[in-house]
């Protein structure tokens, strides 16, 4: 969905995912990096291009790219099935290169989403998923406090054919305090 939000802070900025992001993403793609999508990882410039092109033009999706101050794109993440009417979101499609795994990147980008989906849009909800076999990206939404709901079990095919199991968390509006004054020092000690 095309959408003109962007959102700063923490020395990172959230940005309109756009087709010209396509050749920054790619360079950044690996199979650790790409694991838990449900799309084979592209293997060119036109291949992530229409990945792009998917990603933004998906109904109830806001794509962002995630760049850093000095201005290179460092990944990933989205807002997906947004329903106001309904108080939630989704948190997810999230890729980083690996120079930022386990930095301060996540958090503040975590800590961006958070902040607008609960303080801005006044939501009740925010949902995070991943494959139950990612046991990186399990332990990264397990760090920024969000509550584990449950497994759904043979949910969804992974892109190389296989099914896998989705495991599920949440964070809701009266937890969000306790989940923002993680992130804040989480980041102070970065």
């Amino acid at each position: 969905m095309d959408h003109d939000l962007t959102l700063t802070g923490h020395g990172i900025a959230l940005r309109p995912l756009r087709p010209d992001d396509a050749g920054a993403l790619l360079a950044l793609v690996d199979a650790a990096s790409w694991q838990g999508f449900t799309s084979p990882p592209p293997q060119d410039e036109p291949a992530m291009r229409d990945w792009v092109r998917g990603s933004v033009e998906t109904p109830a999706r806001l794509a962002f790219a995630v760049v850093g101050q000095g201005g290179e794109v460092r990944g990933t993440t989205s807002f997906y099935d947004l329903s106001h009417d309904q108080g939630r979101v989704e948190i997810g499609s999230t890729l980083y290169g690996r120079a930022w795994w386990g930095g301060a990147t996540n958090p503040a980008v975590k800590l961006l989403l958070f902040t607008h989906a609960f303080e801005t849009w006044g939501l009740a909800r925010v949902a995070l998923r991943a494959d139950a076999r990612n046991a990186r990206s399990l332990a990264a939404i397990e760090r920024l406090g969000a509550v584990r709901e449950g497994v759904l079990r043979s949910h969804r095919v992974a892109g190389d054919g296989t099914r896998g199991d989705t495991v599920y968390f949440s964070v809701l509006a009266d937890e969000w305090p306790a989940v923002r004054a993680g992130l804040e020092a989480r980041l102070a000690d970065a």
